[in-house]
């Protein structure tokens, strides 16, 4: 049984965030490929290949448990997975239109609000949580997340009035497709949460075989593969549509190197293992918080997303043709996200001296 450590959960938790925050940054330097070759060579990594090499390190007897696991469960588990896949690429694609901060801020915090309450509303184990030590924290916690996503949201809103105004240029910005794809990914990337909860008689099947803290890896297994599926699915469907199959064996733009190709491959590799990195630093965090407090696992690790997600976003200068006071508001939103994970990380702290 492993000992609940605050500070170890949230660290782990940060990492994870810290890693997803950046995954999307390699795609940027892909040069010569399709939207839908990088997005299924990339899945291929993080949804199908690392957990499964991940699982193979760390779940002793992995054949016997997935033998071992029910059958029905898995299968709900995949099914959820492959609508979380849906939430992923609609996600990928709202980056083209609001960029980085926009996006995280929306769709995951979003994805924070429903993961976090979902569960416990699912096993109607509501009223219990709120009477445990601390759990008026975690709850404010969970609202300051709430106001500092739709802080960051309004300073978009005021980013597109600046680029309207002629202040920047617009390129490819548009709040309107940006938002939408956002509020589907919020609400699809939210059944993820819910997949693990679901998934969590496989990895208790994992740790009676001696799995301790790696039980959830086997999770990913069962998940990731279905979200495999639906980005697997759409992506070839775009390289029929737009003929861009032969991308993946060749670079057909003259002004681009013959190692070009190995580049593109390097970037998708490494923007697979920097998400899949967040799933294996989630499992670590979610299980060092403890059982008392595991619900808040999402709320923490969604919001140190948002947060690291709008620090990358100033740091891509993505707010430069914007107006000071969108920037000073973006910035108070980041501020309002530090509050949140300082009064969930107080709440799980009274929780922990109880």
């Amino acid at each position: 049984m492993v000992q609940p450590n605050l500070g170890l959960g949230i660290g782990f938790h940060a990492t994870g965030a810290l890693m997803a925050s950046n995954c999307y940054a390699p795609q940027k330097y892909a040069k010569g490929w399709s939207w839908e070759t990088f997005w299924m060579t990339q899945a291929a990594w993080c949804w199908l290949l690392w957990p499964i090499i991940g699982a193979l390190i760390t779940i002793p007897h992995l054949g016997q448990v997935l033998r071992d696991s029910p059958h029905d469960v898995m299968l709900y588990a995949f099914l959820m997975g492959i609508a979380y896949g849906v939430g992923g690429t609609a996600f990928n694609l709202s980056i083209r239109y609001i960029g980085f901060s926009l996006t995280y801020s929306i769709a995951v915090g979003l994805s924070s609000i429903l993961g976090t309450l979902g569960p416990p509303l699912m096993r109607g184990q509501t009223a219990t949580i709120l009477s445990r030590p601390g759990a008026s924290w975690v709850l404010g916690g969970v609202a300051a997340g709430a106001l500092g996503i739709a802080i960051c949201g309004f300073a978009g809103r005021m980013k597109e009035r600046d680029l309207d105004a002629g202040t920047g240029v617009r390129g490819d910005f548009s709040l309107w497709k940006g938002l939408t794809l956002s509020l589907v990914a919020g609400v699809l990337s939210a059944v993820y949460g819910l997949a693990l909860e679901v998934a969590e008689p496989v990895a208790d099947v994992a740790e009676r075989y001696g799995a301790d803290i790696w039980r959830g890896n086997v999770s990913y297994i069962v998940v990731n593969s279905g979200a495999f599926v639906t980005a697997l699915l759409y992506s070839l469907y775009l390289a029929k549509r737009n003929r861009s199959l032969g991308e993946l064996v060749r670079i057909s733009a003259k002004k681009l190197p013959p190692r070009q190709l190995s580049w593109n491959y390097c970037f998708a590799l490494l923007t697979g293992t920097l998400w899949y990195g967040q799933f294996f630093f989630y499992n670590l965090g979610h299980v060092h918080l403890g059982q008392q407090y595991a619900f808040s696992s999402w709320a923490i690790h969604m919001i140190l997303l948002v947060m690291f997600s709008n620090l990358l976003g100033l740091a891509f200068r993505e707010w430069e043709d914007s107006s000071l006071s969108t920037r000073v508001i973006v910035g108070f939103g980041i501020v309002v996200l530090c509050a949140a994970v300082l009064m969930l990380t107080y709440g799980n702290r009274l929780g922990e001296m109880a």
